[in-house]
């Protein structure tokens, strides 16, 4: 399995003096890859940092103990909903060990450690996207406006020994007019997330991506002819382009890199983050 992604500081925060705010972690599990991008809230005093304590929760609660490919559907729903619920405590965890270890020295003692209501969480506030990639199943975990995809190619044939790849948005972004997005340190947050399973004996690949990517991206569905309502659809020649570029050149990301950083990303003025498992290479 090919895993490659890269992250890209968006013009507005260069322009703004602003850092960084979104984070991205993969891990090899041999049969399997998992994905995590979080993007820290904009405008938070360290929701860099919240956003890799985010990716990196993510990774570690949806490597421990994952499903195999013959367990039934039920097995991985039920496991996929406790992970979910899992990466939003375990991060709230986290963040409010940081924000306590790191409080001024003068603080007078701290309140009982599981007391995490005592403690303003919102200073590393992020949104995730998180997958279990192990095919025919993927496995998807959410909180916010990240958003994810999925790909999918035909075994092939004697009269198609080339199948087409197809692109599927599996996880769509909020719509226009939609609510502020949720965060992993939300009031409620674990009863908000998503968290879904799918078994596709086509899949091919999984790609995460933060909410600046939704210009470059996703298509109007105009672009197909279809209504406003059908929603925002993923660009095959993003998607699919990307896929085979990677899958060529043996995973080296440079050539993502250098779309995230082009023109047409330029406009968003958000940082960019891709993330990808792709079936079919190592």
């Amino acid at each position: 399995m090919i895993v490659a992604g890269a992250v890209v500081q968006g013009t507005g925060h260069l322009a703004a003096g602003r850092g960084c705010q979104d984070a991205f972690k993969a891990v090899d599990l041999g049969d399997a890859a998992v994905l995590a991008v979080a993007d820290g809230a904009g405008g938070r005093e360290r929701s860099a940092l919240g956003a890799h304590i985010a990716a990196d929760t993510a990774c570690r609660v949806l490597a421990e103990d994952a499903p195999g490919p013959a367990d039934s559907p039920e097995t991985w729903t039920r496991w996929t909903a406790a992970a979910g619920a899992r990466v939003v405590a375990e991060y709230v965890r986290s963040v409010t060990a940081v924000l306590r270890a790191t409080a001024p020295a003068h603080r007078p003692d701290p309140p009982d450690p599981s007391d995490a209501g005592t403690v303003d969480t919102g200073a590393l506030a992020a949104t995730l996207a998180a997958a279990l990639v192990r095919p025919p199943w993927a496995a998807f975990v959410s909180v916010g406006d990240c958003f994810g995809t999925l790909l999918t190619r035909e075994a092939a044939t004697a009269a198609e020994p080339e199948p087409a790849e197809r692109c599927h948005l599996v996880l769509p972004p909020p719509g226009p007019g939609a609510p502020e997005p949720v965060f992993l340190s939300s009031p409620g947050a674990a009863l908000r997330a998503r968290t879904f399973v799918v078994w596709e004996p086509d899949l091919s690949g999984v790609v995460l991506a933060t909410d600046g990517c939704a210009a470059l991206t996703l298509d109007h569905p105009s672009v197909r002819g279809l209504p406003p309502e059908a929603g925002p659809l993923p660009s095959e020649r993003f998607f699919c382009g990307l896929a085979a570029t990677l899958r060529a050149n043996g995973g080296d990301a440079e050539p993502l890199r250098a779309l995230l950083s082009g023109p047409g990303a330029a406009r968003t003025g958000d940082d960019l983050t891709v993330l990808c498992a792709l079936a079919g290479g190592r």
